[in-house]
């Protein structure tokens, strides 16, 4: 799973991705626009937010995220390092707040002890309807009764559920299928959704043409 990174000084973002080769896949982006597009189709571990942007403030989007329920963890960059800036950072969502200048390996640590509070046993249970998915165990239950799951099948609920309410590409749920480390073939996404919604329920994975899949917040009404 890859961090996004949404920075639009190009020096700063490129030594911030080279920094972080080797402990997390980065994802970078330099405007809001551009940040909205990819929280909407990818699926992150945590966002490493600058708050200057050329086409608005960080903490525009971090608000927006949060009234749209989005609980992603958020790392804020910035210049400004007042105490009363980084309180308002914090109570506008962010979960950390390094300034301007810092030091890639502190931004490492506190990236690892993100990674670490979200995989701890603390974790929360997603759930669409009936459906329920804890990521820190990947174990699934339908009405309350354990699912049982190929290794494939899973590793496709997981990529959904963990992006709930997000479109995932199809590129992306494949390399899921890829990280099991055995060949798959040109269909396999098409065969292990399909297999998904046998278990599950159709109506739970919603296809939307051109783009990807998606589990919604709640599950959508089964056909009569």
């Amino acid at each position: 799973m890859s961090v996004l990174l949404v920075e639009d000084d190009g020096m700063l973002g490129g030594a911030i991705v080279d920094g972080l080769q080797g402990h997390f896949q980065v994802d970078w982006v330099r405007t809001l626009a551009d940040a909205e597009a990819a929280l909407r189709t990818g699926e992150y571990e945590f966002l490493i937010l600058d708050l200057g942007l050329p086409d608005g403030t960080g903490l525009d989007l971090l608000r927006s995220e949060r009234r749209r329920g989005n609980q992603l963890p958020v790392i804020v960059l910035s210049a400004r390092g007042e105490l009363a800036d980084r309180i308002t950072g914090l109570n506008s969502g962010a979960d950390d707040y390094l300034v301007k200048p810092f030091d890639l390996d502190e931004l490492i640590a506190r990236g690892e002890a993100m990674r670490r509070r979200m995989r701890g046993s603390g974790s929360p249970v997603i759930s669409c309807g009936d459906l329920a998915y804890e990521p820190a165990t990947r174990t699934a239950t339908l009405a309350g009764q354990p699912l049982r799951l190929s290794a494939r099948e899973l590793a496709v609920l997981d990529a959904l559920m963990s992006a709930q309410g997000r479109v995932i590409g199809k590129d992306r749920i494949e390399a899921s299928l890829y990280d099991l480390g055995t060949e798959v073939e040109s269909n396999a996404v098409e065969v292990y959704v399909s297999r998904l919604r046998r278990k599950i329920g159709k109506e739970r994975i919603v296809t939307v043409r051109g783009l990807g899949y998606t589990i919604p917040r709640a599950p959508a009404p089964a056909a009569p």
